[in-house]
């Protein structure tokens, strides 16, 4: 063996050997949760490994620590067929559904009592890893069941999921991928200083950041997994598969259990009942499995769910705190929202110091005082409400609602028969601010880069006073504001120019309109070919069209009555805005046609499938009546399916859905 050869093997070598290091102090860090080195000992080896792969490229593979954040952004996601459906499992609300399941089971199989295997239910993302020689491969999201979204690059990124194995086996794994709370806390801060959108929930973030194009973006979030299915060639037992995953260094849950029979079952569902706040992220239930593989088959699967499992589902979780104070928000249309602000308390992990109020009717109906010892409910939104008073206090008094607007003291005016009282000064600063953000949304004009922060920065320094000012904007304008360099000032003003070509339905609905939501504006679009057409138009001209009724007819003609908000729109139309529909309409396929969705879909986002839906000249609606005539079923369809099946409405798969188009 020559020199160059032998300081080629040794290097190759010497990278084999950091590469185990580094994977080992990973599954303990990630993993295991027991360091065994400080931080700066782990950089130390992971940095000597970059160093060593920049001199010897040729000696990088795909599964090196150093690649889990490669790649350079994708397009779009791919499709991958799962090798077995991963099905949906049927729910136990009480304990006589899950009694019912067991006696089914005993029955089906002959015995007296199951072993069962119970597992905390993750509010988080389902995936299936696929493993080659040990190696990962490829990873997946559940989609419909059967075909899920190719996410392999943003799933290398979490590092509880190993590149390597401990053992060079084929395997596919199914876990969950969620959020841990303390993280999403921080997360949903850093979004909300930067003047993004928050995320509603830990899942809602999870499944966001795997659905992201660009690897790095994922990467940027702390994600976790914890593995729960294993196709294993030679394990008799649910329960023995998870010990054999974990001993390949995949991350099981810790607290899976065992259960002989249903009592223990029961005892673990009341145990978790309790103790599920002390966890660090979020879960809705219990998962019961038979425990026998042999069982399983032999129970075997419905078209939608296995035979041999269960989800007991957990109620809403609840908290008992007190209301230390009731102040007033304003909306974008001069709503005065109530808003309790709590004495903090933890509720389902997330420190919970505000909840929702609705209305001034609200609040006398569950008699909510100022003091009052209350019980809160969070179910899975970051905002809770208040659901009943516990006690008056000594100190417990009355709320009354302000006279006048607290930001701009205009008057506040309750039309008769509403439940919500208005700022009726459309000048306020407050209402501004939230027509501006409403109006930037991805579902109306859609103009990135433009968060709260920066629409109260806008405001705050009088650069714009309504919406028709966004286009008047210039470069020096934004180079004035805080965290503006000349590139991200570039970048809003391209979004902004760029929105000017959205359809004008969308632009009827930024408009912000009472009432008129994003459906309803598509239907008024469909009839009147621009917005000019509605300037100082009577309620009589439309509610005779299906799915614009009186009050929205009448909001309607109120807003265009306005001389103002005609204005607003001429200048719009000054700037270079689309106020009237493209006359060159293709196809209409699905012209008269009324569709509901439900569930995930897989190719698609509900929001794209509606629009879809609009400019194919069809109707797309949020509930389901008589009057649908499809409802789009994806993965884990909600009471609307249930709905659709009671009042006979067709219901089609997403791949059929496409087929009409």
């Amino acid at each position: 063996m020559d020199k160059l050869q032998a300081q080629k093997k040794n290097n190759r070598l010497l990278i084999y050997g950091l590469r185990l290091q580094i994977n080992h102090h990973n599954h303990l860090y990630y993993v295991l949760d027991k360091p065994a080195i400080s931080d700066a000992e782990y950089d130390k080896l992971f940095k000597k490994l970059v160093e060593l792969e920049k001199e010897f490229p040729d000696l990088v593979t795909p599964d090196s620590p150093t690649q889990r954040i490669g790649g350079e952004a994708l397009k779009k996601f791919k499709s991958v067929t799962h090798k077995t459906p991963l099905l949906s499992l049927d729910n136990a609300m009480a304990s006589p559904e899950l009694e019912a399941f067991d006696k089914r089971v005993r029955e089906a199989l002959g015995k007296d009592k199951i072993d069962y295997v119970a597992e905390l239910k993750m509010d988080g993302l389902a995936v299936s890893l696929i493993y080659k020689k040990g190696k990962f491969v490829t990873g997946a999201t559940r989609g419909d069941g059967v075909h899920g979204e190719d996410i392999t690059q943003n799933l290398r990124t979490i590092k509880s999921i190993p590149l390597v194995l401990n053992e060079p086996v084929d395997l596919e794994v199914r876990g969950e991928v969620y959020l841990p709370y303390n993280d999403f806390i921080k997360h949903n801060e850093e979004r909300k200083e930067a003047g993004e959108a928050l995320f509603a929930n830990p899942r809602n973030a999870a499944a966001g950041s795997l659905r992201q194009l660009d690897p790095k973006i994922a990467a940027s979030r702390p994600l976790d997994i914890f593995l729960y299915y294993g196709a294993a060639n030679n394990q008799q037992s649910h329960y023995e598969t998870l010990q054999y995953l974990k001993q390949l260094g995949f991350k099981i849950n810790p607290n899976i259990k065992l259960c002989s029979g249903l009592d223990q079952v029961q005892a673990y569902i009341k145990e978790w009942d309790k103790q599920r706040e002390t966890l660090d992220y979020e879960i809705d239930g219990i998962v019961v499995k038979v425990n026998n593989l042999a069982a399983q088959r032999e129970l075997g699967w419905t078209a939608r769910a296995p035979r041999w499992a269960i989800a007991f589902k957990y109620p809403p979780m609840q908290a008992t705190t007190v209301i230390e104070d009731i102040k007033v928000q304003v909306g974008r249309t001069g709503a005065i929202t109530p808003v309790a602000y709590l004495k903090p308390v933890r509720l389902a992990g997330v420190l919970v110091q505000r909840a929702t109020l609705h209305n001034e009717d609200e609040i006398k109906r569950k008699d909510l005082k100022i003091n009052d010892q209350v019980v809160v409910q969070r179910a899975g939104e970051v905002i809770p409400e208040v659901v009943k008073v516990l006690k008056h206090t000594a100190d417990s008094k009355e709320f009354k609602m302000p006279t006048t607007c607290p930001v701009c003291a205009g008057e506040l005016f309750k039309p008769e028969g509403e439940a919500i009282t208005r700022c009726v000064n459309s000048a306020c600063p407050a209402q501004v601010k939230e027509r501006i953000r409403h109006f930037a949304t991805r579902v109306a004009m859609d103009i990135e880069h433009l968060g709260p922060a920066i629409v109260d920065q806008l405001v705050v320094n009088k650069l714009i006073k309504d919406v028709a000012d966004l286009y008047d904007l210039e470069l020096a304008d934004l180079l004035k504001l805080e965290r503006f360099a000349e590139k991200s000032a570039q970048n809003l003003l391209a979004s902004i120019q760029a929105s000017k070509n959205q359809p004008y339905d969308r632009l009827l609905y930024a408009l912000g309109i009472r009432m008129v939501g994003r459906n309803t504006a598509s239907l008024i679009a469909q009839h009147f070919d621009s917005l000019e057409d509605l300037f100082h138009i009577k309620a009589d001209k439309l509610d005779h069209i299906y799915g614009v009724g009186p009050k929205v007819a009448q909001s309607v003609e109120q807003f265009f009555a306005q001389e103002e908000n005609i204005k607003l729109i001429e200048r719009l139309k000054e700037s270079g805005v689309t106020i009237k529909t493209n006359q060159t309409k293709g196809p209409q396929p699905l012209k008269g046609k009324t569709f509901v969705f439900t569930g995930s879909l897989e190719k698609m986002s509900r929001s794209e499938a509606e629009e879809i839906v609009r400019k194919l000249g069809g109707h797309p609606s949020s509930s389901v009546s008589k009057q649908t005539n499809y409802v789009v079923a994806g993965a884990e369809p909600g009471s609307k399916y249930d709905k659709a099946k009671k009042l006979g409405v067709k219901i089609i798969s997403e791949e059929k859905f496409r087929n009409l188009l």
